[in-house]
């Protein structure tokens, strides 16, 4: 009791300055960011209110951001299933009794720990000095190379880490569990389906939504593989705005609305998804 009130009384005091933080750091700037995609601006100091001008522009000027959009979602489906679905298959092999299990599961987490960018030209010269001579032309610059490249590089970069939180749910699993599903006779497809799934429920949910808001958000290694060509073809949201904001014929209010429509498209999936993942587990 005496050191519940002690902490009632002061949590405000040590929970201050990680406020302010956040107030200062994520707050403040998300508020401002919303207020200037309503206004024109070169500075923050000269921006001028034009209402919905800039959404409107957004969506009809060259069609640029709804071909953006779209690319990221075919991307972010392809992304998210290839990439959970070769964890699980990578975790469920390493959890077996195997010889250098510990030696496979740092193999496979390394790329993880490689930033985007240098990930991204690391790839595009693989892919266009090897895979480019065999086809006669530089895979990464081409519409339908480029968007299976993005995703290759996305599952070597992803799947190590992802798998780590798979080995991690699936040895959770007790063993008691596990051994009655032997003694009833469940083979492998059924103790995996019935038991194995299931028991895993709150692995998914992490590691789906990891993986969809990543690719969603992909950036850096869209930037270096395929820089959006040919014709900003491969080109994501991230990248679209990015190129939006810098673009001398444009004001950056209009990038400003792209990016509050992202954080909308992007929170709004999470939700979604995690709304649907937790109700399974609680089915389950």
């Amino acid at each position: 009791m005496r050191v519940s009130k002690y902490i009632k009384k002061w949590f405000p005091v040590f929970a201050l300055p990680t406020t302010l933080a956040f107030t200062l750091a994520f707050l403040v700037p998300f508020a401002m960011g919303i207020w200037l995609s309503f206004t024109k601006f070169r500075t923050v100091s000269d921006a001028q209110w034009v209402g919905l001008s800039n959404y409107t522009t957004a969506f009809t000027e060259n069609n640029d951001f709804l071909h953006a959009l779209w690319f990221s979602v075919r991307f972010t489906v392809v992304s998210v299933v290839t990439v959970n679905v070769l964890a699980f298959a990578l975790a469920m092999i390493l959890t077996k009794a195997i010889k250098a299990t510990n030696l496979f599961r740092a193999v496979f987490f390394l790329p993880n720990l490689i930033g985007g960018i240098v990930l991204g030209y690391v790839w595009q010269l693989l892919i266009n000095g090897i895979l480019g001579k065999l086809f006669q032309q530089d895979l990464t610059y081409s519409s339908a190379y480029g968007f299976w490249g993005l995703v290759v590089v996305t599952n070597w970069q992803m799947i190590g880490y992802m798998m780590v939180i798979y080995i991690a749910g699936i040895q959770n699993i007790p063993g008691d569990v596990i051994e009655a599903a032997d003694i009833d006779g469940a083979g492998f497809w059924r103790r995996l389906v019935q038991v194995t799934i299931p028991m895993v429920a709150s692995s998914i949910t992490i590691c789906v939504f990891l993986t969809l808001t990543n690719s969603l958000k992909l950036f850096d290694q869209n930037l270096a593989l395929t820089a959006g060509a040919p014709g900003h073809e491969t080109e994501g949201l991230s990248l679209n705005i990015f190129r939006t904001f810098y673009n001398v014929r444009n004001h950056q209010g209009v990038a400003q609305a792209k990016a509050v429509v992202f954080f909308v498209i992007v929170a709004a999936i999470a939700f979604v998804q995690l709304r649907a993942t937790r109700s399974k587990e609680e089915e389950g």
